[in-house]
């Protein structure tokens, strides 16, 4: 991928990576929602994709460090980001959910 493409499809294929990393329990567009790529039919929330950087916010579930989540999240997603510098937001931290548990929404 690189750094001309329409940033509707980057934010499509990172909120679709984001799911694969097991300490992301759901992508998060933050407290003001603005954690967001606008999109035909709405909103990718979870993923803001600007000019030169890239803004992800994350659900995490409780258990390893946060910096070691989000250096682990920058780094998988650095590849799909189209030589953007990726930004990790981890905007909450859920207990008690494990694998097998699917969270609401």
């Amino acid at each position: 991928m690189d750094g001309g493409d329409a940033p509707e499809q980057i934010a499509l294929e990172i909120v679709e990576a984001l799911v694969l990393f097991p300490d992301v329990v759901e992508p998060s567009s933050g407290s003001f929602g603005t954690l967001s790529t606008a999109a035909r039919g709405g909103r990718i929330r979870g993923v803001a994709v600007r000019e030169d950087h890239i803004e992800v916010g994350v659900v995490v579930r409780y258990g390893r460090p946060l910096p070691e989540i989000a250096t682990e999240i920058r780094r998988g997603l650095a590849p799909l980001a189209g030589g953007r510098a990726v930004h990790v937001s981890v905007e909450d931290v859920v207990a008690g959910l494990g694998n097998d548990v699917v969270p609401p929404g």
